[in-house]
């Protein structure tokens, strides 16, 4: 480890690391609402104390809509802010992006919370919120290891940016507006909560929606009609019967899931009275995407799988299912296979834990990587927390593991783009 490198570590302040965290999750930026935007202002100001050159932008919602790769969304919004903090280039190294992604779920059921989901409750090293580990604890390593090199009085001969995105939990408005404005880089690590391995691939997920017509009648004689509940059930298990054949055979990167692409259906909807037959049902669910499969291809075996559920059965023969494809449209995405990236970001982990380098391996979630990898970006998801705790009551992420990665990007940024 050389002299620079040394003294960039010797600046990370581990107690400011803590303080950013709570500040943070305190701004409940749930997608799409205010406080959303709120906090893109509440880091501009950090990254201008930082002395970055930063572009806090409006994002045009309408012209984004309108563009044929727009990614989706789910969630009602009216504003979108863009924000990137970038170093001032000195020499002609590669520019090196940071990203996070600074909105976050509902809290869902409140009552399965200890206490409000967004006034942190700390148990020893450890922050309880929503938002703790997806991913604010990610957005904090990146300011923090900006701050560091800064501290440290590093010149660096290329360029880093800080790219924080809204919009990433209902489908990627955030980071697809900010690479449209022009904002790219030779590299990029997403601090995604990855547990201390490296995610170099992304399963893709598609937001489906499949409405499945009844006849309505009293419920006292439901032999004279049909219940969109009943008719739904074939469809449901042409579903799994689909599920399991998509993941005959899956990427070894995705070997350690017991169920690598996902197809889930997460809400149904039926009936508007106790005593009626109902005479429609409304089932949303998500896709799971293959590594390199075309978007297009994975929608059109769903919808062939119900368009054959429906001709096999008597009702939907003659009242078929519709199926159509609101909300998000997550595509796979991946690092090239032997990209440096990895080695380096692997390496910079090894070097600050006194461990082996980390595995690497694909998640069985969309994310940002593939939009970043689309535009031509080498990229890879490496962060602090558990994914499987992200989206839950029990939503954590220890402060330490925040400091570990917070380190680690300090190495991997000075050895990316160079230092005097």
């Amino acid at each position: 480890m050389s002299d620079v490198e040394a003294a960039a570590l010797a600046a990370v302040d581990e107690a400011a690391i803590g303080r950013m965290l709570l500040e943070l999750l305190e701004v409940p930026s749930v997608t799409g609402s205010a406080a959303e935007s709120e906090l893109q202002h509440v880091l501009a100001r950090r990254l201008e104390h930082l002395d970055l050159d930063v572009d806090l932008w409006p994002m045009d919602l309408p012209e984004l809509r309108s563009d044929p790769r727009f990614p989706g969304g789910e969630a009602p919004r009216t504003e979108a802010w863009g924000l990137v903090g970038e170093t001032r280039r000195r020499g002609d190294g590669p520019t090196l992006v940071l990203q996070g992604h600074v909105d976050v779920v509902p809290p869902g059921d409140l009552a399965r919370w200890e206490g409000d989901p967004f006034r942190p409750r700390i148990t020893g090293d450890v922050v309880h919120a929503r938002g703790a580990c997806d991913m604010k604890a990610g957005v904090v390593a990146i300011v923090a290891a900006l701050d560091a090199i800064r501290a440290a009085g590093t010149s660096l001969r290329g360029q880093v940016a800080a790219h924080f995105v809204v919009s990433e939990e209902d489908g990627g408005l955030g980071a697809f507006g900010t690479l449209r404005r022009g904002h790219t880089g030779d590299a990029c690590i997403i601090t995604e909560p990855t547990g201390g391995v490296l995610m170099t691939a992304n399963a893709g997920a598609l937001t489906f929606r499949i409405e499945v017509p009844g006849r309505a009648t009293h419920g006292s004689t439901r032999y004279a009609g049909v219940s969109a509940i009943d008719a739904y059930l074939p469809i449901h298990q042409a579903l799994a019967r689909l599920e399991a054949r998509r993941n005959a055979g899956a990427d070894p990167l995705m070997s350690d899931y017991p169920i690598p692409y996902p197809l889930s259906v997460g809400t149904v909807r039926a009936g508007d009275w106790a005593s009626s037959v109902p005479d429609l049902l409304v089932a949303e669910g998500r896709l799971g995407v293959r590594l390199g499969e075309d978007p297009a291809q994975a929608r059109a075996e769903l919808e062939l799988c119900v368009a054959e559920a429906c001709a096999a059965d008597p009702w939907l023969r003659s009242h078929p299912a519709v199926v159509t494809w609101p909300g998000g449209q997550f595509a796979s995405g991946r690092l090239a296979a032997g990209h440096p990236l990895a080695a380096l970001v692997g390496a910079a982990h090894a070097d600050v834990t006194g461990s082996v380098r980390p595995v690497e391996r694909g998640a069985p979630y969309g994310s940002d990587l593939r939009l970043y990898a689309e535009a031509g970006i080498p990229t890879l998801q490496y962060g602090p927390g558990d994914v499987r705790l992200a989206h839950g009551p029990a939503e954590q992420v220890a402060v330490s593991e925040v400091v570990t990665v917070t380190r680690a990007l300090v190495l991997a940024t000075l050895r990316t783009v160079g230092c005097d």
